[in-house]
């Protein structure tokens, strides 16, 4: 009997500067599903429903906050999600910022705040107001949901448009010197690829370590699907500084989307097998 999948579409204000390759990505992974011999029904996160989701196997790209209680409640009868609610939501960096150091990952100090609160950088206890303000949920949308800020007055400029936009939390964030890798991944693969998003100083560092350090990022979040960001020191030290639930791995989308396919099939047969 052939595997019966649902696969579910981003939606586009998730996808930032990547409409086109966050449709590909999962367009050709469907495209992949079906080589392997399954069948694949195609739903957009904007309209799913715990009711018009009718399929036990699903892959997803959703995002959103109301997307992913969806799915949350969906996963809770029973069906298989890859990346799971759950994983996505951990992404959000209300909770990335805990649980990837509680994992002993190397990553920046970084704090919780109120968006509607008039907390500098020194008060939340950092040495320099020169630090990165991060929305709290969801990945950027906007551009100015990861800015770099150089005062207290830039800081809390940043923290009054988000509370404008109804965002309740931001991450107060040091900022680390280096060259910035972007990496991507398939958890139970091969696949595993980087590339300097700025090579500034073009250290040398551990690769493998790079790798061993993205794998453990993806398990303590429970992602499958994944890619992120790291700091190069000029020490040669390692440190991520965010993970990022199914992106578009748009340098290696062919390779990429054959991988994912097959560790989708693979984990709903176990997953049918039960």
């Amino acid at each position: 009997m052939k595997l019966q999948f649902a696969g579910i579409r981003r939606k586009t204000e998730f996808s930032p500067n990547h409409v086109v390759n966050d449709l590909q990505i999962i367009n050709q992974t469907a495209d992949s599903l079906k080589s392997l011999g399954a069948e694949v029904v195609m739903y957009d996160e904007g309209v799913i429903t715990s009711e018009s989701l009718k399929e036990k196997l699903v892959f997803s790209m959703v995002q959103g906050p109301i997307g992913s209680t969806t799915l949350l409640k969906i996963e809770q009868r029973g069906v298989y999600i890859i990346n799971s609610p759950c994983a996505v939501m951990n992404c959000y960096r209300i909770n990335m910022v805990r649980l990837l150091p509680e994992a002993g990952i190397p990553f920046p100090k970084s704090v919780i705040v109120a968006t509607d609160s008039d907390i500098n950088g020194r008060q939340a206890g950092f040495t320099t107001s020169k630090l990165w303000i991060k929305r709290g949920d969801v990945h950027a949308v906007h551009k100015e949901d990861v800015t770099l800020a150089n005062t207290d007055e830039e800081e809390l400029t940043l923290l009054k448009e988000f509370h404008q936009r109804d965002i309740k939390e931001a991450i107060l964030q040091e900022h680390l010197d280096g060259d910035t890798v972007k990496f991507y991944a398939v958890r139970e693969s091969g696949l595993f690829y980087w590339y300097y998003l700025n090579g500034v100083y073009h250290t040398k560092f551990d690769g493998k370590k790079l790798h061993e350090l993205a794998i453990s990022s993806a398990e303590a979040l429970g992602l499958y699907v994944y890619g992120g960001d790291a700091i190069i020191g000029r020490d040669e030290s390692i440190t991520i500084i965010d993970i990022n639930d199914w992106p578009s791995f748009a340098p290696i989308r062919e390779q990429a989307s054959r991988h994912i396919a097959e560790l989708i099939y693979r984990k709903a047969e176990e997953h049918v097998g039960k």
